[in-house]
């Protein structure tokens, strides 16, 4: 064993040092308490939507996505064939970016953006990806902004009602939900010809979050709920704290400007992946895993992104990676990618226990002819080096034998705004 397998293996940051078969365990149990209404890391959050239901046809809907810093709308409808037919996408900045603005100001921008397509359809689905509790009426209030939209006055606010009066069509219907519920629902405009027993919603890229289909007889935590009838949930698996962390995950998490939140994600999601990645190989360089010169230029860094962790990794040639830079030997090129591979290993696993225990807490997809959907979304699932085929690796060594289960996987383009539409057609 050389001095980077010892490194790994020392600081237990290989995929072989977690116990699969416990982590899903201790996942589905924290799902269980969160619908429980006991404590856990897992806030299971009811949305109110029913998935299962069917959607109504040639009927034409606004649907809108808000995200990070853009705005997008368009006219979406279902033909009687199950066909989704897209108007053209019409494209914004999230109001709030150059200033601060009212809250006021912000409505009033987003009507302004909306209003041509809204005086078409009596019905609006809203992908709104902010922090947002959402209400038994499918709207939603505004928990706070990310800090690139500055309009401190909407926190608190209901969106859709104040959308609405704000375009003086207060009698429209619109639902709320977030990217993650919208990436499940837009999974169902692929099963207009085949039969599944259920979706599951997973998005990878800056976070990470997990929804799907849960009976409203084990979400104990909310009584009212009509005991029949089903709805989605939003897991907010980013947030699950009880995942084997390292020394160096913990060291990592302390750096942050949140410490001891979404931890889970903070293992492996895009907004972490590279930090995480410098975190390691600092602590392999002051360990003596690489030569002197390589080490003292590894500690020179200050940041480095999740974009030239994976370039590096996947051999790019680009002689302006920051990576790259550090080492003149290709022995300690060699050590590095062997970290990173290492980290990147890693994730596919809890990735895989993530979603093998969303699976198993479903009870669905036992049968051949009606697998699970999985629609999955997200740059750094589908970009980053290796990732998805071993993360297909382990789901499947994991369903096999006694646990097995069948499952297909989909990416679906446009997926927010499709599935705020689908929302917004629910029966």
């Amino acid at each position: 064993m050389n001095n980077t397998e010892k490194f790994l293996k020392g600081h237990s940051l290989r995929a072989s040092d977690i116990d699969m078969e416990d982590l899903v365990s201790v996942f589905t149990r924290e799902m269980i308490n969160g619908l429980e209404g006991k404590e856990s890391s897992l806030r299971m959050i009811p949305t109110y939507i029913e998935a299962e239901n069917d959607f109504l046809k040639d009927m034409p809907v606004l649907a809108i996505d808000a995200g990070g810093t853009n705005f997008r709308a368009a006219l979406i409808s279902i033909n009687n064939h199950g066909k989704i037919e897209s108007g053209e996408v019409h494209n914004y900045k999230m109001p709030g970016l150059d200033k601060e603005i009212s809250a006021e100001e912000f409505f009033r921008t987003i009507a302004g953006y909306i209003r041509p397509l809204a005086e078409k359809t009596e019905r609006i689905g809203f992908c709104f990806s902010y922090p947002t509790e959402i209400l038994p009426n499918r709207d939603g209030r505004l928990l706070q902004f990310c800090k690139e939209v500055q309009a401190p006055g909407v926190v608190g606010k209901l969106i859709g009602k104040n959308l609405l009066e704000t375009l003086g069509t207060p009698e429209k219907q619109i639902v709320l939900l977030n990217d993650t519920v919208a990436t499940l629902m837009s999974g169902k405009s692929s099963s207009v010809n085949k039969t599944y027993d259920t979706f599951i919603g997973y998005i990878l890229g800056t976070g990470t979050n997990t929804c799907y289909i849960e009976q409203n007889s084990n979400i104990l935590k909310n009584k009212s709920l009509d005991q029949t009838r089903s709805q989605i949930i939003n897991i907010e698996s980013g947030n699950f704290g009880k995942a084997p962390r390292t020394d160096l995950d913990l060291l990592f998490d302390s750096t942050t400007i949140d410490p001891g939140k979404y931890t889970f994600e903070k293992m492996f999601s895009g907004g972490y992946f590279g930090r995480f990645c410098l975190c390691v190989l600092n602590a392999a360089a002051a360990e003596g895993v690489f030569s002197m010169k390589a080490a003292t230029m590894i500690s020179r860094l200050n940041d480095l992104s999740s974009n030239d962790a994976n370039a590096f990794v996947s051999n790019e040639q680009d002689s302006d990676n920051i990576l790259k830079k550090c080492f003149s030997a290709r022995r300690d090129d060699e050590k590095c990618a062997l970290i990173i591979n290492s980290i990147i290993d890693r994730a596919a696993k809890l990735v895989a226990a993530n979603l093998a225990s969303v699976m198993l807490k479903t009870d669905k997809g036992k049968s051949k002819d009606r697998p699970v959907l999985i629609t999955i979304e997200g740059t750094l699932f589908y970009k980053l080096h290796e990732f998805k085929s071993r993360f297909e690796r382990y789901l499947c060594n994991y369903f096999s034998g006694d646990k097995q289960r069948f499952y297909e996987f989909t990416e679906v383009q446009q997926s927010s705004l499709i599935g705020a539409a689908l929302a917004a057609l629910i029966n």
